[in-house]
């Protein structure tokens, strides 16, 4: 992006550079004008701004990494590497202001579903726009000296052509501040969001692997002992008194009933036929057929999604349905899905009493870390006093191009006009 050099009143030429950042202020003259100005003042600054932060560096490298064989120096080291963060930022604010050096502020780390205090202390320990600073502030002493030593000397012996000295001095500040605080190495960035992601992913299969765990164990498995239990109980009466041998026997029969019932729905949660067999508008269809209000699913899209994407689409609509029956008090819902361009969005709507939050147990935190998890989005608005619209956001695949979806042939897109 370039935008305009920030100095009022001058014409003058936009170029592109690196971040963002390529603005070139009007060419250097003999006169004294407002741009040499600043860069004078920014060059004068240079040297009690540098002695601040390479104090600050120093003083906390040395603690932090002399204390790493203790329990506190990681930590402090971590805590050091975020103040770092803020020098870099009141740089990049004084390069903005007296230089004109347009360059964008950084990402957060997303310490966010990291898995724990652990992972996110190792997170900030290895933060790359910390260290950067760190190089940065280590070697601003040298040459905040030598620009203040040059500038000051010059305003009385080189004042005639101190104006191109400061440009020449300026400009190295300029590249310094987008070489090393500029948020250039995405790369880096990008691989710690999805190596976060990725511990989100395990942590969520491994749940999921508990949860059928604990079903199979407390649900179908118990039946099907007591369903052992009593046939073994009905083959030693079946001599002696064939009419309780009976009745065992159809007790047992009831048990097998609600065995298979049981592992109807593990499976169903696990993964509907429905969904696989006839898409996403039958799957919802039926899953908004078990909520306790009226729901009204509207779904438009011309094909079929990836097998993954369209699955954690349709979970993420059966939880929040779930949760408008249990806490909303809703006499009516929605539910929309659509596409936009390479994004696949779902809005579910509920007219209850509102005060949805990720942060109230709700399982909407989950959802969101499922969501981001795949490069997704998740947004609540819930108002006090309702309603709520909760908006997630996928990224579009192909089914063709999914290895692990549906032959071809294997199921049929059911769409249906968005009303």
């Amino acid at each position: 992006m370039t935008e305009p050099f920030p100095y009022p009143g001058t014409p003058t030429t936009a170029v592109p550079g690196p971040a963002g950042g390529g603005d070139r202020p009007p060419p250097a003259r003999f006169a004294y004008d407002v741009h040499t100005w600043k860069e004078i003042a920014h060059l004068l600054a240079n040297l009690p701004v540098s002695l601040v932060g390479f104090v600050y560096t120093v003083t906390m490298l040395f603690t932090g990494v002399g204390l790493t064989v203790t329990v506190v120096g990681f930590p402090l080291l971590a805590l050091g590497l975020a103040g770092s963060r803020v020098l870099g930022r009141l740089e990049r604010a004084r390069a903005r202001k007296l230089l004109g050096v347009r360059v964008e502020e950084p990402s957060r780390l997303p310490v966010r579903g990291s898995g724990g205090f652990l992972p996110r202390l190792w997170m900030a320990v290895k933060d790359p726009v910390g260290w950067r600073t760190v190089l940065y502030e280590l070697i601003r002493l040298p040459w905040g000296v030598l620009t203040f030593t040059v500038t000051l000397t010059g305003l009385f012996v080189l004042w005639p052509v101190l104006p191109f000295v400061v440009r020449g001095l300026a400009n190295a500040d300029r590249a310094m501040v987008r070489g090393l605080l500029s948020p250039s190495d995405e790369l880096e960035r990008r691989i710690a969001e999805l190596e976060s992601d990725r511990g989100v992913v395990v942590d969520t299969a491994a749940a999921d692997l508990r949860r059928i765990e604990r079903d199979l164990h407390d649900g179908a498995q118990a039946r099907l002992v007591n369903l052992a239990m009593g046939l073994g109980l009905a083959k030693e009466k079946l001599l002696e008194d064939p009419d309780a041998a009976a009745s065992m026997v159809e007790e047992a029969h009831g048990e097998v009933k609600l065995a298979l019932q049981e592992l109807r729905d593990l499976a169903r949660g696990i993964h509907p036929a429905v969904l696989t067999d006839r898409g996403l508008d039958a799957a919802l269809s039926s899953v908004s057929s078990r909520c306790t209000v009226p729901v009204k699913v509207t779904v438009d899209l011309a094909e079929r999604p990836a097998a993954a994407i369209e699955g954690i689409a349709y979970f993420t609509v059966s939880e929040l349905l779930q949760n408008v029956s249990k806490h909303s008090r809703a006499r009516s819902a929605a539910v929309d899905v659509w596409r936009s361009d390479s994004r696949l969005f779902i809005q579910v709507w509920d007219d209850g009493c509102g005060g949805a939050s990720l942060d109230r147990g709700t399982g909407m935190r989950g959802l969101a870390d499922r969501l981001g998890a795949v490069d997704g989005m998740f947004v609540v608005e819930s108002p006090e006093g309702g309603p709520t619209t909760v908006t997630a956001e996928l990224p579009w695949r192909d089914r063709s191009l999914d290895p692990a979806g549906d032959p071809p042939g294997a199921g049929r897109a059911s769409v249906r006009g968005r009303r």
